[in-house]
């Protein structure tokens, strides 16, 4: 059998070197860039409590033993910064930002790696609009630094992010790419668990096959992957914004309908970039939405995450804030055009 050539092997190695060399240069960007803004920098542990309490993504588990006597405990690399960082914004920090290496199990892909770089930033006193904002000119700027006029997916869509982005609610969406109103799928009262009989009746009308045992999510799922996706962050990039409660387990609900959350998502030629909310403040809720989430969680995968109990009293803390989480490699994928995310990676995590 031929062995695999290892990634250092020089020959290759240095055909990568301009790729990496641009990301040097759009990390240099980054920081430039919120710096400016009287951002600071910080920096949270990787180790954690809890690493992140959404119900489909996986932790990697370790035990910290502890010296002099003292019990040891069972920790967890982070699935993101953001439980610490909003502990900072509890403690009177304004403006923070970060770049933390993350790390999520069972996820290897051309966009997904078990380790990578996540960009989060929030801002005490703000609403999600102002994020917005901050992203179209976070990724111009980073363009801008590397040369690109254009972001290229790994399947060669492109997108100007020079121009005007697209901004679309999650129901027009639903309703100019499905022919669906996602609003009559909805209880007339916010729901966490909404009946997913009418939504399931019209995903069969356009053709999209769905099993008995779908939650509302699950078919709001494959309607987007199948219908609405593929049409985002086409010639512009798309802002994709105003999501179902019950798909928006941190953010705050609008104050205008409380069966959607202020949260929104990016899209570049075919990657989802980031994804963003306007905090959720009330620490009642914010444990019940966890304690759902971790039911969930245990019935599909036969184990839950504790609740870091630190962070609930932070969240009551909190002032009104927004934050935001982008994924960095896969930023430096657009603006380089690379296929791989390992290719943007000065050493990828090794597979067999």
């Amino acid at each position: 059998m031929k062995s695999k050539i290892p990634f250092w092997y020089p020959a290759d190695y240095a055909a990568r070197l301009p790729v990496l060399k641009k990301r040097a240069k759009a990390i240099e960007a980054v920081r430039t860039f919120f710096v400016s803004r009287d951002f600071l920098e910080v920096e949270t542990p990787i180790l954690q409590v809890s690493p992140g309490l959404e119900p489909h993504l996986k932790a990697f588990r370790t035990e910290l033993v502890e010296p002099f006597g003292r019990a040891d405990r069972t920790m967890y690399l982070h699935t993101s910064p953001e439980f610490t960082m909003k502990k900072l914004l509890a403690a009177g920090l304004p403006r923070i930002f970060q770049m933390a290496r993350v790390f999520r199990n069972e996820e290897r892909s051309k966009t997904h790696h078990p380790e990578f770089i996540m960009l989060e930033w929030y801002r005490a006193g703000e609403d999600y609009r102002t994020l917005m904002d901050d992203t179209a000119a976070l990724v111009r700027a980073c363009a801008e630094a590397v040369g690109t006029p254009v972001l290229t997916g790994p399947d060669g869509q492109t997108c100007d992010p020079f121009a005007e982005w697209e901004r679309l609610s999650v129901v027009e969406a639903f309703r100019r790419f499905a022919g669906i109103e996602l609003t009559d799928t909805l209880p007339a009262e916010p729901s966490f668990s909404p009946d997913p009989a009418p939504l399931r009746e019209r995903a069969e009308r356009i053709g999209v096959k769905t099993d008995d045992g779908d939650s509302w999510d699950d078919v709001y799922f494959r309607i987007a992957f199948e219908k609405i996706e593929p049409h985002l962050g086409e010639k512009v990039p798309t802002i994709l914004y105003d999501y179902p409660v019950c798909m928006a387990a941190l953010s705050r609900r609008k104050p205008s309908d409380g069966r959607f959350a202020e949260r929104f998502e990016v899209y570049a030629a075919g990657i989802e970039l980031g994804n963003a909310f306007s905090e959720l403040t009330d620490a009642v809720e914010q444990r019940e939405r966890f304690d759902r989430d971790m039911d969930l969680k245990e019935r599909l995968y036969g184990e839950r995450y504790p609740v870091d109990e630190d962070f609930i009293a932070a969240v009551a803390a909190m002032p009104p804030a927004a934050g935001i989480a982008v994924g960095i490699d896969r930023l430096v994928m657009l603006l380089t055009g690379a296929k791989r995310i390992e290719d943007v990676m000065w050493a990828p995590v090794d597979e067999d």
